[in-house]
């Protein structure tokens, strides 16, 4: 497949035997039609290699890897899971990074099918040639799967010769701008660290943010700033093409330094379904922080991001800090669970990754700080409000009504609250997502809206058209967005000044 750059995308990672063996891959034709100098500078075109291991065991195993890899992960027959998998790298100076967890870490989209191997995390070493490798038992066929994001050269290098320009003002936020719980925090856009080398494969998928996940990465904690947006360009690479996977997997990423990152792409304030928890990814939205957190602590810059990112994005949903959800576990993503597929569970609406699935995510300290992550995000979210969306069909087929609230989480009506009827746009799959506004209202006395609207035959679309509710906020109106309503038919509205039609039946909002 050819994207609009001129650039032929496909598979990276060799399925064939001689191709794991250590055979370097590239996208066909991506030499011939990328040269260096047309890449922004400092910026790789991401290369994907497999090198063969085989056994594993207790004893340390030294792997020359003939080549550059920025980042790394393993894969190992399914038939064996906990062989307690741990990875660590030789640094420029003859040092070895910290072991690190190299086995499952139950992230995965709800639409995997089953698979004879597994695929660990993604690791980042900065460059290197040379990794140690071992089991807690013994494990056969096990392969390397490498990322090379810097022409061979190491990543952390490149990064120490370039200075410290990768900064939080050098880097573009998002455009969006809505003020729910302590306000929006600053996001960098998805095209800082993308650079237009990391099109997702296809358009994102939307579901309803009822709860969030929070995750690490167990990426060793001493990177630089100027490393992060090569680290988030590799963990695409591995997530889009050895796990083969629509896109990078978490929605949000923060390092160590406080920044936010606009991870998969989709939109920041949409429900945007990622691959970050299998089993609850069409009810949940993901939050990853780049490090290891299984003995240390997550730095106090990015806990207060964390906690001002999770207030932002749970109030605009209409989903509070403190308290549980029930949640159905996917079938499809349900061997990522620790419950049986279809089963009804109760989870956080913060919850720490090992809370839904079979994993040590996010690390036993950063998970038993999510106690007090919880409180703060109560605190910073205030009084978040929540926004429904609805349509009731009328006596013809051609009108209907859009109707609606707007109230604090504990029901209490806003009266006098501006409300937008928005439709989604998206294009380039998801890099470009488009929000435009049909017509504004505001809300009763009793918090409610409603609008006559004709309903216009439209043109197919896989997605359908789908409109949100906004309430875009005022000095003393927090911001909140709907659960997606999705237009039967494949129908337009426009606003209808005739009399409200009888009521027949409703639609619920689609997830």
């Amino acid at each position: 497949m050819t994207d609009a750059r001129g650039m032929t995308r496909r598979s990276l990672f060799a399925a064939a035997a001689g191709a794991a063996a250590g055979g370097l891959v590239r996208p066909a034709g991506a030499v011939a039609a990328i040269s260096r100098a047309a890449l922004p500078a400092g910026v790789a075109e991401p290369v994907c290699s497999e090198r063969w291991v085989g056994t594993l065991s207790r004893q340390p195993r030294t792997v020359d890897l003939g080549r550059n890899a920025d980042l790394v992960g393993l894969e190992w027959p399914a038939a064996s899971r906990a062989v307690g998998l741990e990875l660590r790298a030789r640094r420029e100076d003859g040092s070895h990074s910290p072991w690190v967890p190299a086995g499952g870490h139950g992230h995965g989209p709800d639409s995997s099918p089953p698979s004879a191997r597994l695929t660990g995390d993604p690791l980042w070493t900065g460059g290197g040639q040379t990794l140690q490798l071992r089991a807690a038992r013994v494990v056969d066929g096990v392969r390397l799967k490498l990322v090379d994001v810097s022409f061979g050269r190491s990543a952390r290098l490149q990064a120490l010769a370039a200075g410290p320009q990768a900064t939080q003002a050098a880097l573009p936020l998002v455009s969006t701008s809505l003020s729910a719980g302590a306000g929006q925090p600053p996001i960098i856009a998805r095209r800082a660290w993308a650079r237009g080398m990391a099109p997702p494969r296809v358009a994102p998928q939307y579901g309803a943010v009822e709860m969030a996940f929070v995750h690490h990465t167990e990426n060793p904690n001493g990177y630089t700033p100027a490393e992060v947006p090569a680290m988030l360009r590799a963990i695409y690479a591995f997530h889009r093409y050895a796990n083969g996977w629509n896109d990078i997997g978490y929605n949000f990423v923060l390092d160590l330094f406080g920044r936010i990152f606009e991870a998969r792409a989709g939109g920041v304030d949409e429900p945007v379904v990622g691959a970050q928890a299998g089993g609850y990814n069409l009810v949940s939205t993901g939050v990853a922080v780049l490090g290891s957190f299984s003995e240390v602590p997550i730095s106090t810059a990015a806990r207060q991001s964390l906690e001002r990112l999770l207030a932002w994005k749970l109030s605009l949903h209409g989903v509070s800090a403190i308290g549980r959800v029930t949640v159905r576990v996917n079938p499809a993503g349900a061997r990522y669970s620790r419950f049986p597929a279809g089963a009804h569970v109760s989870l956080p609406h913060i919850a720490g990754h090992r809370d839904g699935d079979s994993t040590e995510c996010p690390g036993n300290v950063l998970y038993g700080e999510l106690a007090g992550v919880r409180r703060r995000v109560q605190v910073l979210a205030g009084r978040p409000a929540r926004a429904t969306l609805s349509l009731v069909a009328g006596a013809s087929a051609a009108s209907g009504v859009l109707s609606g609230t707007v109230t604090l989480l504990d029901g209490t009506p806003i009266a006098g609250a501006p409300v937008e009827i928005q439709q989604r746009n998206v294009s380039e799959k998801g890099e470009l997502v488009d929000e435009q506004t049909l017509f504004q209202l505001m809300t009763g006395a009793g918090g409610e809206w409603s609008q006559p609207v004709a309903i216009v035959p439209g043109a197919a679309r896989a997605e359908g058209i789908r409109l949100r509710a906004l309430c875009p906020g005022s000095a003393t109106v927090p911001a909140a967005v709907s659960v997606s309503l999705r237009l039967p038919r494949a129908a337009s509205v426009t606003p209808q000044s005739a009399p409200a039609p009888t009521p027949q039946a409703a639609a619920p909002p689609a997830t």
